[in-house]
């Protein structure tokens, strides 16, 4: 498999991995103002079905195929390490980037210090499942090269 279908096959499973504890941190009651899905819906002044439309495209196109295009240049020895370090870039982006577009602040510090700290750990697994997957659809043909 190419490394470019590699990233994006990487970043939807990894974007269903993450998606998947947002809704049980939502059904558990956790944080539940800090829901993603309203923040990129109202801001795209659409339904929460085009902001996880949105959510799904950013996860597996915009990161996926960036994590493929940039892979040789991430920081980190092992893809798992480079999907880490990616996973905390991303976060770092929508801290500073998104979260103040949605009003929630720098940082989304509207909603108290658990925001940044929860969607770190969130954007790490999604950066660690997206390194596992893509070194397992792209190991054997870089082997053999």
């Amino acid at each position: 498999m190419n490394k470019i279908t590699a990233g994006l096959v990487a970043g939807l499973i990894a974007t269903v991995v993450l998606s998947v504890m947002m809704l049980a941190k939502g059904m558990m009651g956790v944080m539940p103002e800090l829901d993603v899905i309203a923040m990129l819906s109202a801001m795209m002044g659409a339904s929460a079905a085009m902001g996880w439309l949105g959510h799904f495209v950013i996860g597996t196109v915009v990161w996926g195929g960036g994590f493929a295009l940039l892979y040789d240049l991430i920081p980190g020895g092992t893809a798992v390490v480079k999907g880490i370090v990616f996973g905390v870039a991303a976060w770092l982006g929508m801290m500073i980037m998104v979260m103040p577009m949605a009003g929630a602040g720098m940082f989304g510090m509207a909603f108290g210090i658990m925001a940044p700290m929860m969607t770190l750990v969130l954007h790490i697994v999604y950066g660690a499942v997206l390194g596992i997957v893509f070194h397992m659809l792209v190991a054997p043909k870089m082997a053999t090269h």
